[in-house]
């Protein structure tokens, strides 16, 4: 009998890498970037410090997760996708603005949660705008699910926290419910939250929010 294929929260769409895109993933993903391994990491020793770590999962095309790593630089950030475009253009911004606090895992966020971060290593967890898969048949798909947000908030110290950010309303229902359920976790607003000053609006929510459509932050602790 072969062995049950868990559910992806993504598809590895065959979407065009440019040659920048390309060239920065062949010669910086080296420098920048961690293999996946069934072992687990020491953080501060990858990051060379010990200093707050904090996990961004499924970053597109890097613009938000550059632009954070920036603004802290007492922080250290693990930036973990599957897609080549997004990582050579992440890798680009990285060698462009000489960053040390940011590393990049192409893998499958949930093996690396599982395989490679021990449990309390983290002070914080981001996950802006996760594909929705609105149609309901693939609402299988989707990331924010119970077992999911159970095993991420084990790898959160107490008193850390999970962002998450959607435009899509009845997502932001689901979010909501999935982890007022996680009994690791409690709410830090009624239901949603405020935007934190840390997370910058793209293009692409700015664009949105002029058309009317809206944008739920979900900002939960570790208890």
């Amino acid at each position: 009998m072969s062995e049950h294929r868990p559910i992806r929260s993504f598809v590895l769409r065959q979407g065009r890498v440019s040659n920048a895109q390309r060239r920065a993933h062949e010669t910086l993903l080296p420098l920048y970037g961690i293999p996946f391994a069934d072992d687990l990491l020491d953080l501060d020793k990858v990051f060379g410090r010990s200093a707050p770590k904090f996990l961004e999962i499924g970053f597109g095309m890097g613009e938000t997760t550059i632009a954070i790593a920036q603004a802290h630089p007492q922080n250290d950030y693990l930036a973990i996708d599957v897609h080549t475009p997004g990582v050579g253009s992440l890798l680009k911004q990285i060698e462009e603005s000489g960053l040390s606090n940011l590393r990049i895992i192409q893998h499958d966020a949930v093996e690396v949660l599982q395989r490679m971060l021990p449990p309390e290593c983290l002070d914080g967890a981001h996950i802006f705008f996760p594909d929705p898969w609105p149609k309901a048949r693939h609402h299988k798909r989707r990331l924010i699910q119970p077992q999911f947000i159970a095993l991420l908030s084990e790898r959160l110290k107490h008193g850390g926290y999970v962002h998450v950010a959607t435009d899509w309303e009845e997502y932001a229902q689901q979010i909501l419910q999935v982890l007022d359920n996680e009994p690791q976790l409690a709410n830090t607003a009624a239901d949603y939250a405020p935007c934190p000053a840390y997370r910058p609006s793209t293009k692409f929510e700015q664009r949105g929010l002029k058309l009317g459509h809206g944008v739920w932050d979900l900002l939960f602790r570790r208890k």
